[in-house]
């Protein structure tokens, strides 16, 4: 994968699991390439902390400069909690504006836009794993794959056929 850069949106959006609004809690950076999902059961500090955790654990993407979120006031007590254990560079800003989040906005289009279909999920290992093929081939068409180009299909169809090893 490409390495994303330094400058973070981050938002939620909620996928119906059994009748109930989970949270999907997905970054791009600010060309729009993901940085990461997480589906998770609330919307609180709790679990905004587990999804920094688990994208900068990944090694494609770097400790970011700024990260922007909406009003939830769940991020900056997650932040700052991260910044006394060290997580997160104490040179890391957080920005509350809704207007710099249109990025991940419209991104969320492409994910809920495949989830409406399913109209709700049964449980939710079955919703993450949908979720994980989404987001896979939502990063492959973005261009996110190194040696394959963002308009190129014929690139990505043969990439994603390797990967599967299917015939494409």
């Amino acid at each position: 994968m490409k390495p994303t850069n330094k400058s973070w949106r981050l938002d939620e959006t909620y996928i119906k699991v059994k009748g109930r609004d989970r949270f999907l809690y997905r970054a791009v950076d600010s060309t729009g390439q993901t940085v990461d999902f997480l589906l998770t059961d609330r919307r609180d500090a709790a679990a905004a902390k587990r999804f920094f955790r688990r994208a900068l654990e990944n090694r494609g993407n770097s400790m970011p400069r700024v990260i922007n979120v909406d009003k939830n006031p769940a991020y900056p007590r997650a932040v700052q909690e991260l910044k006394q254990e060290g997580v997160i560079s104490r040179r890391c800003r957080l920005r509350q504006c809704k207007y710099l989040n249109n990025i991940i906005e419209q991104d969320h289009r492409n994910v809920k836009r495949r989830t409406w279909l399913a109209k709700g999920y049964g449980s939710i290992q079955t919703a993450w794993r949908t979720l994980r093929g989404i987001e896979a081939i939502g990063m492959v068409r973005k261009g996110q794959v190194r040696r394959v180009v963002k308009g190129n299909t014929v690139a990505q169809l043969k990439f994603i056929g390797k990967l599967f090893a299917t015939a494409a």
